[in-house]
């Protein structure tokens, strides 16, 4: 099998040792026909990067850093690979850090680490705190543009915010709540998976300066942790269930929606109106087997499509963007969920 690229190269494309690519490329003994092929297509794909590179130009390494849920994780991977080759002026190629929970301290080493290492743009989707905005501004310092993704981190000098308008979501989720149940008096329980992500926070205010403005019968009680997590969700909740005899509405800014139906199923407190954001796997499970009413969404590729336009303006390679770089508010109920296939390529 012949070749012209370095056999660490082809490894790790692969996703094999470098023995291994070795043993396949010398026609060695011992190797079996789904490792040849694996080689195969691995140097197939380099061969086509080179192509890529020399009709349409630079390849650039960008950095995701994301702390969420895997199931939000794997939709951020699935929109930056749908969008990633439309750039004509360069080839985009993410690279992924991801952690369910991501400590300000793996935040930070990852941040460092981006420096040394060298990139040409840092995506970050992570906590609004200190630590995190100075290795921010570190990262900007050495010339790496970073943009926030779906919260945004103040105060620094990143390079822009792409996602969600948080506020007009709060103010959405207000008016479907209020509008659902008609004037009836209660309680609606609002959920964050963490205090320090700003995105969450800004949409919690808005939502409560809409609703106590239109519906000052309902009460709010609030709770924040929990990351989207089932056993960390689980354990947020247990100590509210006393204030939810009247429970009327859920407004889920964080996640972990599965966990928590289960549990309000579990102590008989049945919301009338659920509302929950992103169009991930599990919310769109739950909304069409009517167990949420309305999920706010917004389309991730558009986000990626700016992100990676952010990037590659800061490089002066030919993209101009201009406008706000956030996304609308999508109000999905059960009868508009969008085909999965229509929304993400596999």
């Amino acid at each position: 099998m012949t070749h012209r690229f370095p056999i660490k190269e082809i490894a790790r494309h692969a996703g094999i040792s470098t023995a291994t690519v070795d043993r396949v490329i010398n026609n060695r003994a011992h190797v079996s026909p789904q490792t040849k092929t694996r080689v195969a297509r691995a140097i197939s794909e380099l061969e086509r990067q080179d192509q890529q590179i020399a009709m349409h130009g630079r390849q650039m390494f960008f950095d995701f850093v994301i702390e969420a849920p895997t199931r939000f994780s794997r939709e951020v991977k699935a929109a930056a690979n749908a969008v990633m080759d439309q750039f004509g002026t360069a080839i985009c190629r993410p690279r992924f850090t991801t952690q369910e929970i991501m400590p300000a301290a793996d935040v930070v080493q990852t941040l460092d680490r981006i420096i040394k290492r060298g990139s040409h743009g840092v995506c970050l989707k992570a906590r609004d705190i200190p630590e995190i905005r100075a290795a921010v501004d570190r990262v900007v310092g050495a010339g790496i543009p970073v943009v926030t993704l779906v919260t945004d981190i103040q105060n620094t000098a990143r390079t822009a915010y792409v996602g969600l308008d948080n506020a007009s979501a709060g103010r959405t989720a207000a008016y479907l709540i209020g509008q659902s149940l008609n004037h009836q008096k209660g309680t609606v329980l609002t959920t964050r998976s963490n205090d320090m992500f700003l995105g969450e926070q800004t949409r919690e205010a808005a939502f409560t300066a809409a609703l106590n403005a239109q519906h000052p019968q309902l009460s709010i009680v609030s709770t924040s942790g929990g990351g989207g997590l089932h056993y960390e969700t689980t354990k947020n909740l247990i100590g509210l269930i006393d204030q939810l005899d009247d429970l009327r509405a859920v407004y889920s800014m964080g996640g972990g929606n599965r966990t928590m139906l289960d549990m309000l199923d579990h102590h008989r407190l049945m919301p009338q109106v659920f509302v929950a954001h992103d169009l991930d796997q599990d919310n769109r499970t739950l909304i069409t087997t009517g167990r949420i009413n309305f999920v706010l969404h917004h389309d991730l590729r558009t986000d990626m499509q700016r992100v990676f336009g952010a990037f590659l303006q800061h490089q002066n390679l030919g993209i101009t963007q201009t406008g706000p770089l956030v996304s609308a508010v999508q109000v999905i109920t059960p009868e508009n969920v969008p085909n999965l296939r229509m929304t993400r390529r596999v």
